[in-house]
């Protein structure tokens, strides 16, 4: 069962009604930041780990200047429509779950914070006109969610050679017969993702998946491919390339 960290009590709640009903998941940005784009990428993956859970989502966005902007980074970057935010009412919603900004809105109901992203400097990369979205994307998924970060090229450096050797190795392994995730593989990533929206965790499992001798390159291609309907980082897009 998926559980967040709830900003008003600071305790772990579940993110997912009882009896499975709909979920809002909403979004609230100041503007098109770079943390307003980290607030979007959580409530991202907050989505997507209620979907792989089998709950019912509603993304919605609530955003002040430069909200047209930020929906364009967002869909760069990989992530699922949201809808306009001012209609939040919706038959049928069991709760509610908010993402915010660390110090910002503090509307009723669960409440998920997300500390800051600093801006790069002038001519440094790490914004999202001047960095490639996945590689922006897997650096921002390194860091918790909590912690104040601030990308400098080294990062995007490390997550830019980390995503081109994985899309590689998945479409290496892609030509090796099927298999499927390993039991104990498939909980350890269930597991990160489901405790607060592990990503760093998430991503640690798949650097041990990489190097682990014991597992056919089919469980491997199988593993990152779930993973990544957490991570979004599109792991297969160079199936079919040429060797």
């Amino acid at each position: 069962m998926l559980r967040i960290t709830d900003a008003r009590t600071g305790e772990l709640v579940e993110a997912a009604p009882a009896r499975r009903g709909l979920t809002r998941v909403q979004a609230h940005a100041r503007g098109a930041g770079p943390t307003s784009l980290r607030v979007l990428l959580v409530a991202d993956l907050l989505v997507r780990a209620l979907d792989l859970g089998g709950t019912p989502v509603r993304a919605l966005l609530t955003g002040g200047h430069g909200t047209p902007q930020l929906r364009a980074q967002a869909a760069a970057l990989g992530m699922r429509p949201f809808e306009d935010g001012r209609d939040a009412a919706g038959p049928g919603e069991a709760q509610a779950v908010h993402v915010v900004e660390e110090g910002g809105a503090a509307p009723d109901g669960v409440r998920v914070a997300v500390a800051p992203l600093a801006s790069p400097g002038p001519g440094e990369p790490g914004t999202p006109d001047a960095a490639d979205p996945a590689v922006l994307r897997l650096a921002l998924l390194a860091r918790r969610r909590n912690t104040p970060a601030r990308l400098d090229a080294a990062a995007l450096e490390d997550a830019g050679a980390t995503l081109a050797r994985w899309r590689r190795a998945v479409a290496a392994w892609a030509r090796h017969p099927s298999r499927p995730v390993p039991g104990e593989v498939r909980g350890r990533l269930r597991g990160a993702w489901e405790d607060d929206l592990d990503a760093p965790g998430v991503l640690r499992v798949l650097h041990r998946v990489e190097t682990d001798a014991d597992l056919p390159e089919g469980a491997r291609f199988e593993t990152y491919a779930y993973a990544d309907r957490f991570l979004g980082l599109d792991l297969a897009r160079d199936l079919g390339s040429p060797a």
